[in-house]
């Protein structure tokens, strides 16, 4: 009886244990992360004392230094060259890092990389774009959050101006995937370069989704560059790592 006390009392200090340990959180920062995503995402998160954050290379991420982390963040700059310094291993490494319960978050280019819809990226989520001119311009646009977006990303406006650098306007992929879910909305766009005028409004800039056992959460604009809007980014990464459950995913509901 005493013995059964004891590891009772073990085990409950163990689970205590890994729900006090900080989120590690895996940040790319190599060829083809550019601009201000890096030094942005690492001063949001450095505010929370719940998460570490540490700079990870092509090369620690072909060589599986991702088995230390819970989540892993690229940021914008290109995703194809993104996707090349990864190389086919380290992009298998990463797909495979969601699968078995990681989470992932792209912003802008890293939302590229995310998308199954190209045969050079990730794959960890279901969408591809609407149209191969991707140029469409940069700006302030309005985003419109919806009740789940609000939730998930712990925002009381609905309505934000955040900046934008050519990221992605997407639509549902191949199917191969859960579908994902819209968090955000594009209200006003840019549509430059002979880009198609009208895809980008009404089309998400936030979405999440499940992969395998992980969840993704990818971001077409740039909350972390938009004054008031900085918090979503800490925020969605604490759902990532399950830390917060105010809403579920496709698969969890």
């Amino acid at each position: 009886m005493i013995s059964r006390v004891i590891l009772a009392v073990s085990l409950g200090a163990f689970v205590a244990a890994a729900h006090a340990r900080p989120i590690r959180v895996a940040l790319y920062q190599d060829s083809g992360a550019a601009g201000k995503g890096i030094p942005c995402v690492c001063t949001e998160l450095g505010k929370s004392t719940d998460m570490t954050v540490q700079k990870v290379s092509g090369e620690q991420i072909r060589t599986g230094v991702l088995k230390d982390f819970d989540i892993v963040v690229f940021t914008g700059g290109s995703a194809s060259l993104q996707a090349t310094t990864l190389g086919k291993e380290g992009r298998a490494n990463v797909k495979q890092f969601v699968e078995n319960g990681g989470g992932y978050m792209g912003i802008c280019a890293g939302a590229y990389l995310a998308c199954n819809g190209f045969d050079w990226a990730v794959g960890v989520l279901d969408a591809k774009t609407v149209s191969p001119k991707w140029q469409r311009g940069e700006g302030i646009v309005r985003v419109e959050l919806t009740a789940d977006g609000q939730k998930l990303l712990g925002q009381t406006n609905n309505t934000f101006e955040l900046k934008y650098e050519n990221g992605p306007i997407i639509t549902h992929g191949n199917g191969l995937l859960p579908e994902f879910k819209t968090l955000a909305v594009y209200r006003t766009e840019k549509a430059e370069h002979g880009s198609p005028v009208g895809a980008m409004v009404n089309s998400p800039a936030i979405v999440t989704s499940s992969c395998g056992k992980g969840r993704v959460v990818v971001i077409s604009p740039h909350p972390e560059q938009s004054k008031g809007a900085e918090s979503m980014i800490p925020a969605a990464i604490k759902w990532l790592a399950g830390k917060d459950r105010r809403m579920t995913t496709p698969r969890d509901s």
